[in-house]
Order: C-alpha cells, then structure tokens, then sequence
C-alpha cells in the first residue's frame, strides 16, 4: 500500500475510534436508529418465506435438547416448592370476579352440556358401566331381603323366590340378568340422559362451580402439590416432550405454521414494525431503552476491545488497496 494512503488509512481509524469514544454518540446513533428501524414497513424488511424457514428451522424442525426439559422440571419444581405456596391462599392470585364470570359462562352453554350428556350416556363404556351397577343392585336387593324388611308379608314371597333363584345357576341369572339390560338399554339411556339434563340445569352448573370455589379458595397454594408430585415431573414432562417431538414433525402443525405466518403477513405486512409493536401491547419507548440498557454495553465492549477498530481498519486496507483509489492517490 501506498504511504500516502496508509496515512489516510491510519487518520481514518483514528477519526472513527475517537467518535466511537464518545458515549452521547453512540446512544444518540442506537436512538436514531431504532426510530427509523420502527417506521419501516414489515413487507419492506421481511418476507413470510423468511419468516417461516426461521420458525420452521428454529423450532419445527429442532429437537428440544434435554438441557432444556432438565431446565424446565427444575423450574416447575422450584414454583411448587416454592415457601410461599404454604402463606398464600388460591383466591389471592385467582380473581373472584373472573371466577365467577367463567362459572357464569360454562353454565350458560345448555346446548354443549346437553351434547356431551347424549355423547356420554351413549358411550359404551358407560352402557357396560351401568349395566353392571343396576346389575349388582338388583343382586343385593333380592340377597340383602331388602323389600322384605320394608313390606309386610313379602318376607315369605322373597323366601319362596330366593330359594327358586337359588336353583337356579348363578351364571344363567347373570347372563339373563345383563341380556335383559342390554336389550333395554335404549330405554335406560334415554332415562338418564333426560334426568341428567334435568339435574344439571344452568342454575344448577353455576351453584356447582360456586360450592367448588368455595370448597377450595381458601386453601393454600401448597396443596397443589398433592396432584403434581414434584416426584413425577421427570416422567409428566418427559410425557409433554414425546407430545411435542412428534406434533412438532407432523405434516398439520408445518402448514399451520405456514399458514399463518402467510395470513399474519398479508395482513400487516403494510404496517410499521411501531405499529405492530402497539398492536400487541408493547411501549415502543420501553422497549428502545431497555434495548439501549442490554446494546451499548456490547457496543462498547466492541469498542474498547478494538474489534470495531480491527474491522474497520481491516475494510477500509482494501478499500486503500483497490485499483480505483491507487489510480486516483497517483494523480
């Protein structure tokens, strides 16, 4: 390189590291660029194709490392091990109001009760369950004499009856018992779908919710440990984490990912990266001196280690170095 344009070279990266020494400036530049960084518009900077290949690479197509399930274990455990689980009662930090709203609003929803009522009463699991309750009561009723007891007179007849069902094979009666059962179990459905429903009115549901509330609210935080076991969490989070690692792979959550990162776009990719940070309730103000507050430290960390200055000068060596310059320096 020339002398004269190592000369330059050297005043230059003197020049630059003398401003880069002045604190008021490079606060005043990081300002200056956040405020024009937040008028631009989201289409003008990025494209959903790039938005997309960040999430899907980043969190679709990433494995969650098992620092992180660790991580998390340790910081559910830590909250219900929390000391002031055992001060604090569930109704300090569960609003009554929103309580009763949510209680208002599940009691509200008649037609969606009365759907998973049918659903249930017609389950089979709930045929097979029944009919094996109304099975050993009607047992108990003819072992225990119960009408006997209650009934003048009928102590002979149930006698006479339980001595016949006594000849009889225990196996047959089952079986005649659960046909009987099965076979008018339609009309036993029916029954109860309609008592339920009858039961569990609106007014009903709400006063539920509100004894439930009620049963609880004063309780402290700490007996959420007796359903989450501290113990457990190594196999419930692990549960969580086989969830994730398969639906993270599935063919549905990648095009709902790109889905919606291609309908948020079209919708706001004319919007300025200020508006969209108002539009999810972030202070633009707050946010540019909290990023002020974790930047400029690493700037001037850059600064005072001579990166910035090695860069520089490293950049302009070949800017001095390029044929363009050395024939204008030889003029």
């Amino acid at each position: 390189m020339q002398s004269k344009a190592q000369q330059l070279l050297d005043a230059q990266v003197d020049f630059i590291q003398q401003l880069l020494n002045d604190d008021a400036m490079i606060h005043q530049e990081f300002m200056d660029f956040f405020a024009w960084f937040t008028q631009q518009n989201i289409g003008d900077v990025w494209q959903p194709q790039h938005i997309n290949a960040l999430l899907q690479q980043q969190i679709l197509n990433t494995p969650v490392s098992s620092h992180l399930i660790e991580l998390i274990e340790q910081h559910i455990a830590f909250a219900l091990a929390h000391p002031d689980n055992a001060q604090t009662q569930i109704d300090a930090v569960l609003d009554v109001h929103t309580i009763d709203q949510i209680a208002q609003y599940i009691a509200s929803k008649t037609d969606h009760r009365q759907a998973l009522v049918k659903q249930l009463v017609n389950n089979s699991a709930y045929v097979e369950l029944m009919t094996n309750i109304v099975q050993q009561s009607i047992k108990d009723f003819i072992d225990n004499g119960v009408l006997s007891k209650k009934v003048p007179g009928m102590g002979s007849l149930m006698k006479v009856g339980k001595s016949v069902l006594e000849r009889a094979s225990d196996n047959t009666l089952d079986e005649n018992l659960r046909h009987y059962l099965h076979k008018n179990f339609s009309k036993i459905s029916s029954l109860s779908e309609r008592l339920i429903n009858q039961y569990l009115d609106d007014d009903k549901v709400y006063h539920l919710q509100a004894q439930f509330w009620h049963s609880i609210k004063d309780a402290p935080l700490s007996t959420v440990k007796n359903y989450i076991l501290i113990e457990d969490l190594p196999h419930t989070v692990g549960l969580g984490q086989q969830i994730w690692e398969h639906l993270r792979q599935t063919e549905y959550l990648q095009q709902q990912v790109a889905d919606g990162v291609a309908h948020w776009f079209d919708l706001h990719q004319h919007d300025t990266f200020s508006k969209v940070l108002a539009d999810i309730h972030i202070d633009e103000n707050l946010l540019r001196n909290e990023l002020a507050d974790l930047c400029l430290p690493i700037i001037q960390k850059l600064i005072a280690d001579g990166y910035l200055a090695e860069r520089i000068g490293f950049y302009l060596s070949q800017f001095y170095a390029s044929d363009a310059v050395k024939q204008i320096l030889a003029e």
